[in-house]
């Protein structure tokens, strides 16, 4: 394992962080393994208090995958007891009411599921805390300021300040996560606990299917700046190859559009 080079902020005023995690989903082979951006969460989390941090799962308690995340140094996972088919969220809700913390922190959005990255907003609402999405790192913490580095579009950066307590979505552009130490795992304890259990009426009346493979864009123009697009678009193109489609039969014209759009892969 590589040392941890990144400069620890100074964490003066925090007195507890928790860390949401949830169940990933490896995007070739489709196994469950720890969340990308949970575990550069957990990561982030780490480096400012690791003596004060705690770490939340709704979910499964006995989902071997949690036991990643035991292995990048956390002693426990509490993991409020949910079925498949519950909405975490009321669980989550009167769990953190009950046990507060100064800084709450969350990935964008979940591997699997929903996806729809709507958890931090709704926790930030119901506990009437600031929601900061797309943190990238947190370069100080002075008394009860935070001063954050926020994630732009096109990697640009935003420094801004925020006032403890808060939820924050931790963005891809964060620093990668440490790796998961077989031996810390399994010393690690899984702390299960009962919890509200709320079925998602809504989501269980859905049926789900594998997303179907979108069909090739003709001619996408690859320009980065506003003169690039403007050159593009005003600029004569050589013809290359093709067929003039003038004065035939609408059999003929049909035919050879088809032939086109299977040239291109945009019909099979």
């Amino acid at each position: 394992m590589q040392p941890n080079t990144q400069q620890k902020p100074n964490n003066n005023g925090i007195a507890k962080i928790t860390t949401l995690v949830s169940i990933g989903l490896h995007p070739k082979s489709q196994r469950g393994r720890r969340a990308d951006q949970d575990a550069k969460a957990l990561e982030l989390a780490l480096n400012l208090v690791p003596e004060q941090l705690e770490v939340l799962h709704a979910g499964n308690p006995r989902e071997s995958v949690l036991r990643q995340y035991l292995g990048m140094g956390v002693d426990q996972v509490t993991v409020l007891d949910q079925p498949y088919e519950a909405d975490a969220i009321p669980a989550l809700i009167e769990y953190l009411s009950e046990n507060k913390a100064d800084i709450i922190f969350t990935g964008t959005k979940a591997e699997q599921g929903e996806s729809s990255g709507m958890t931090p907003y709704l926790i930030a609402e119901q506990l009437k805390l600031p929601m900061v999405p797309n943190v990238a790192a947190i370069k100080s913490i002075n008394g009860r300021i935070a001063e954050i580095l926020q994630a732009l579009p096109r990697g640009q950066r935003r420094l801004i300040k925020v006032q403890i307590p808060f939820v924050a979505s931790i963005d891809t552009a964060a620093a990668a996560p440490r790796q998961s130490a077989f031996g810390k795992a399994k010393r690690g304890v899984i702390n299960d606990q009962d919890a509200t259990i709320s079925i998602d009426e809504v989501r269980a009346s859905w049926n789900a299917y594998p997303a179907k493979k979108r069909p090739k864009r003709l001619k996408v123009m690859k320009a980065k700046t506003a003169a690039d697009r403007f050159k593009a678009a005003t600029a004569s193109s050589k013809n290359e190859g093709g067929s003039v489609i003038e004065n035939k039969s609408p059999a003929e014209a049909a035919k050879a559009i088809y032939d086109l759009l299977v040239a291109e892969k945009v019909v099979k």
